[in-house]
């Protein structure tokens, strides 16, 4: 919220940023083990301009007292909860004990530490360190506004053939071939805006937020591959991004939006030939140049008529 300060709009936050904390959850046994590890980002929009404009520090949050709170609030949740609750359940207390903060802005990035098998066993306390991230933002107004939206980084997809590129803007410095047979490789970063208007309106069911990022996530994979036998034909990234947001709009109706970032990292084909020796490696879809850059840059955004992006 803009405040006029000697004849110019002035804006303001503050907060605490990487704020690591691990939690472990027992089963009533003792024995099965449940933990996350989360890296949480707080930023407090609240009345304090004195301490800007008149060395008044009266009305400050100090980011330390932030920063110890994240471990009591962590320490008072008896139960296993999602990243998205805890988020919430920060902004809550950060809008409701201070009078001066009248929004608070909670992103949280977890660490996927899954849970592994021994003998084709789960382990009860035994993890290890997986690759995409489950991502999350709350931003809680002090009335109970809330605009929540999860996401996810680092999901590394491949496909190895169904994928082509034709068609496209030919000019002088064009060099790339048409070709209807490639290697489709990407990172995908996602986020989803959920509907829910009101921390009151959230879904009760514990673990409904886990349990939705999976969903979401399995829908993004099953779309970018499709059948197991055959797969699906890209015609190209932004072909197979779109099928993808229209999948995951179409399976959740708690979903109001989707934001997807694809960029095309590209195996190049491998032909090395000589003067003297002639084709040393022929090319024919096997053998390939990994690279990760320069990429390709595909996003896009698809959102209900309705939707507050």
């Amino acid at each position: 919220m803009a405040k006029e300060l000697e004849g110019f709009n002035f804006e303001q936050r503050h907060g605490k940023a990487r704020v690591r904390v691990g939690r472990v959850w027992r089963s009533n046994d003792g024995r099965r083990h449940f933990m996350v590890e989360w890296n949480v980002n707080i930023s407090l929009l609240s009345n304090c301009v004195a301490a800007y404009v008149r060395d008044d520090n009266s009305d400050i949050v100090a980011t330390d007292t932030m920063k110890n709170t994240v471990y009591v609030k962590a320490k008072e949740c008896s139960e296993q909860l999602s990243a998205e609750e805890f988020a919430i359940l920060l902004g809550k207390h950060f809008t409701s004990i201070y009078p001066q903060v009248y929004t608070a802005i909670v992103k949280i990035v977890e660490k996927p530490w899954e849970r592994i098998s021994v003998n084709g066993q789960p382990h009860e306390h035994g993890f290890k360190l997986g690759s995409e991230k489950h991502t999350t933002e709350a931003i809680i107004q002090k009335s109970g506004a809330l605009q929540l939206t999860s996401g996810i980084e680092g999901l590394s997809l491949l496909k190895t053939t169904q994928s082509g590129f034709e068609g496209f803007i030919r000019d002088k410095y064009t060099a790339l071939p048409e070709t209807r047979e490639r290697m489709l490789a990407t990172e995908v970063t996602s986020s989803w805006r959920y509907s829910y208007e009101s921390v009151s309106s959230i879904p009760q069911k514990p673990l409904y937020f886990n349990d939705q990022y999976l969903n979401v996530k399995n829908v993004l994979v099953d779309t970018f591959f499709g059948p197991p036998v055959g797969g699906v034909y890209s015609a190209s990234v932004q072909s197979t991004l779109l099928q993808m947001a229209k999948a995951v709009l179409s399976r959740f109706t708690d979903i109001s939006s989707v934001q997807l970032k694809m960029p095309n990292i590209h195996f190049l084909p491998v032909n090395i030939s000589s003067k003297d020796n002639g084709n040393i490696v022929k090319f024919n879809d096997d053998v390939y140049l990994p690279t990760d850059e320069p990429h390709g840059s595909i996003e896009a955004s698809l959102s209900r008529f309705w939707s507050k992006m």
